[in-house]
């Protein structure tokens, strides 16, 4: 570790609010030996999931957040201490927070406890370095996202504007959503209703756009000044299940009432149909097919 590393917490974890990164899982049957008890193998495997949770945490993909960092995080170092055994069905509790950042590595320290109880603690140093492994100064995006995070800030910006000023970010977001995930041909995703829409964004620590959505009048198909159309709602895969969609959606539903609109509706793809139910959306008319994928329409009344 770096002589200059600065470190973030002056005191040690001594329970899982200490962390405000955490995730749960159970102890599955092939985790356990013939005394039901966890094999200590799988504690790091534990701390893994955490890990993974972290930069969802982050609001960052880990794959193409490390693209745009220029590097990849090596782990250099372990160490697990035991203090108590998890058993088979038990409901573990694992926390992780970085530790330190040094000039070219980070210190993640992580917490497994079941019912309160500390079972085992690990501490692990990664290195940031190139495709050749040589280690590289960490990012000064990637330490201002660490700093923020563990401070308890928030992870994304929010943007609701022009086409011309989102629209980089949200097309990229929007082709690897629905053209390259869902199969929909580029021609019909792409229109040229994105110039005069308005547009949210979520934006990362990185400037990238993780979630993303537009708004336009219903006018424009169905003569009906009163009312907004949402759409084009896209989330990146691996944050998917969080709360980025719903921000991205409760922003354009503000904005639609801040104009005065009376309504919003949308064309729901059927998988997201109870998304949008717990955002106060209703079903309308039976479902139907739309770029050969199952949609309902929905619609929520402001006034």
């Amino acid at each position: 570790m770096s002589t200059s590393s600065q470190t973030l917490f002056d005191t040690p974890a001594r329970s899982l609010a200490d962390f405000r990164c955490r995730s749960r899982q159970r102890v599955r049957w092939s985790e356990v030996d013939l005394q039901k008890v966890v094999f200590n193998a799988h504690y790091l495997s534990y701390v893994d999931i955490a890990m993974s949770e972290y930069w969802r945490q982050l609001a960052v993909p880990y794959e193409e957040g490390m693209q745009r960092l220029g590097g990849e995080l090596f782990l250099r170092a372990s160490q697990l201490e035991f203090h108590a055994s998890a058993r088979l069905d038990d409901v573990i509790d694992i926390g992780l927070r970085v530790a330190k950042l040094g000039n070219t590595s980070v210190q993640y320290e992580a917490a497994i406890y079941c019912a309160g109880t500390l079972l085992a603690t690990a501490t692990m140093v990664y290195v940031f370095a190139d495709s050749a492994q040589q280690p590289q100064p960490l990012p000064e995006a990637y330490r201002r996202m660490v700093q923020r995070f563990e401070a308890g800030e928030e992870m994304v910006e929010l943007k609701t504007g022009s086409w011309n000023v989102l629209g980089q970010e949200a097309m990229r977001l929007r082709m690897q959503v629905f053209v390259r995930e869902q199969g929909i041909p580029a021609e019909i995703e792409a229109d040229a209703f994105d110039v005069s829409a308005l547009h949210a964004v979520a934006l990362n620590g990185l400037g990238m756009c993780v979630a993303t959505g537009r708004m336009l009048p219903s006018a424009q198909e169905e003569n009906r000044a009163d009312a907004m159309r949402i759409g084009r709602m896209a989330v990146a895969k691996p944050l998917r299940g969080g709360s980025l969609g719903r921000q991205v959606l409760d922003a354009l539903v503000d904005a639609a009432a801040r104009q005065g609109k009376r309504q919003v509706e949308l064309h729901a793809q059927r998988t997201a149909e109870n998304f949008y139910r717990r955002a106060g959306f209703s079903v309308v008319g039976e479902p139907y097919e739309e770029a050969g994928i199952a949609h309902i329409s929905m619609q929520k009344t402001l006034r």
